[in-house]
């Protein structure tokens, strides 16, 4: 099964979810900020993609930090951070047992899912 991770009023989610409905892919929908989050999955996705491709430094909330929070994050800061800020993943992450994916574009949502199993 996969589980598409995010927050419900974001327009690049909306696009992801639509494009697996139109698929046919049955998935989970998980809000970060009304399902939370735990420390096993932030750790997951970093070990998945990476720390830098999983922070959002585009956005408000990053640009909000206070420097000294930003600075010299290692892995398990980043973490802590994630965990009190979700908005700061970027969005959105599709995860199932052999994906771990960072943003939408169809082209790469198709090479993805091409040859998964979705039961």
């Amino acid at each position: 099964m996969l589980t598409l991770y995010g927050i419900s009023n974001c327009d690049t989610v909306r696009k992801a979810r639509k494009w697996l409905e139109a698929h046919q892919l049955d998935y989970h929908f998980h809000d970060f900020r009304k399902d939370g989050l735990t420390t096993e999955q932030i750790s997951r996705w970093t070990d998945g993609v990476g720390m830098e491709k999983l922070l959002n430094k585009r956005g408000t909330t990053w640009r909000s930090l206070p420097e000294e929070r930003r600075d010299g994050l290692d892995t398990q800061g980043l973490q802590s951070l994630l965990l009190e800020y979700p908005t700061l993943i970027k969005r959105p992450l599709l995860e199932g047992d052999t994906i771990c994916h960072v943003g939408f574009k169809e082209t790469e949502y198709s090479a993805l899912i091409n040859g998964v199993s979705h039961e």
